[in-house]
């Protein structure tokens, strides 16, 4: 098969068609319309620190192949954090940026990074790392990262001798629950009890809660949200955050089919607003923001909620963001995660592998840790 390998600077350069078609099935965030999105309001940009350079692989004319790409000068909003990493490159008088990255911009959702044919995914493979290599060689970056990668991806890159990192999420799964209190039911008694009295004082205190989806969604809607994930950032982190209004706008107009927005709301009065994704299979808490400091909130309108949305319509899987061991008594239960990593100094990649295989006997323990404190009665 000939074929051939180009990297663009924009996902614009690429046929929509043909990229959603490789991009079927594997998740919202792998969508055509939400990587333009990103890219179409300036979230993701070089001045940003995001230069788009996708990986297209084209036989006979047709794109047969893609990697959704970014030459990074930094390393935020990847949530897979390699800061010590850097530092050690400043100590040698040496430059960790710009390095090449593949993952969704501040989106730490596990999925496939090349997007192709199943029957091609070995073959391709080689060859795919190979023209990665050469571009970090001829553009003088240092490290290629392929982040947040499903099974497949990992193995392939373990076969390629690729450094191979673990971190743990918490997610909720669906086992076959009818009503919320199915799922209580299956914790002890008194974590149970605990979570009861969290809903119930907001019940109390008058707090009403408003699932809409898709078209049910407005213009107004989606400002209010903005209004609530503004203030959040600006008292968390002293910036606006990273996606701006025009973002979550045209997020509503392009991809409304997989938006779940949840209000929190009392005396009709907008308290909090989460914004989630979701499609066939599962939920995806990404986005949120209050306006008043309720204790307890966040976890009914970011965990709570989502579970009940889960278990209205049959979804199967709840990931609620990275990190956060407040999860755990909540029922989100400990996952691995997995990244990939090249670095082009021999001598550092042997560092960090070193590094790396120290880092997994602690992420083994943190993962049984965190096991042990799960709710959920003995069997």
């Amino acid at each position: 098969m000939d074929l051939e390998f180009i990297f663009v600077d924009a996902i614009s350069d690429l046929d929509r068609q043909q990229w959603d078609h490789l991009a079927a099935g594997c998740g919202p965030f792998l969508d055509y319309d939400f990587l333009h999105t990103l890219e179409h309001t300036d979230c993701v940009a070089q001045h940003h620190g995001w230069q788009p350079c996708h990986l297209a692989v084209y036989s006979g004319g047709v794109l047969i192949a893609a990697m959704p790409l970014y030459q990074k000068t930094h390393s935020y909003g990847e949530y897979v954090f390699d800061f010590a990493w850097a530092e050690a490159y400043q100590r040698h008088g040496l430059h960790y940026y710009p390095k090449l990255v593949s993952a969704i911009p501040f989106t730490p959702v596990t999925g496939p990074r090349l997007l192709c044919d199943k029957t091609l995914t070995s073959q391709l493979w080689p060859s795919v790392i190979k023209q990665i290599k050469q571009h970090c060689l001829q553009r003088e970056l240092s490290s290629a990262h392929l982040l947040f990668t499903d099974t497949d991806t990992n193995t392939h890159l373990v076969e390629q001798k690729w450094l191979h990192r673990t971190s743990v999420q918490f997610h909720w799964f669906n086992r076959g629950y009818q009503c919320f209190e199915d799922f209580t039911d299956t914790f002890s008694s008194r974590k149970r009890k605990n979570l009861n009295k969290e809903r119930a004082r907001l019940e109390q205190a008058g707090i009403r809660y408003q699932h809409l989806v898709g078209e049910e969604i407005c213009k107004q809607d989606m400002l209010n949200f903005y209004r609530c994930y503004q203030q959040t950032y600006l008292k968390r982190s002293g910036h606006n955050g990273y996606l701006t209004p025009a973002f979550f706008e045209a997020l509503r107009q392009k991809m409304a089919g997989n938006l779940l927005l949840i209000q929190a709301t009392q005396n009709n009065k907008l308290l909090a607003s989460a914004l989630l994704l979701f499609d066939s299979q599962s939920l995806y808490g990404r986005y949120w923001g209050a306006l008043e400091p309720v204790d307890g909130l966040h976890f009914e309108v970011c965990y709570y909620q989502g579970i009940e949305f889960c278990i209205k319509n049959a979804l199967q899987h709840f990931n609620p963001g990275t990190q956060g061991e407040h999860k755990i008594q909540r029922g989100f239960e400990p996952v691995y995660c997995y990244s990939g990593h090249w670095l082009a100094r021999p001598e550092f990649h042997q560092a960090v592998a070193d590094f790396l295989q120290q880092e997994a006997v602690h992420i083994r323990s943190y993962k049984e840790q965190a096991e042990s404190l799960l709710p959920f009665r003995q069997s």
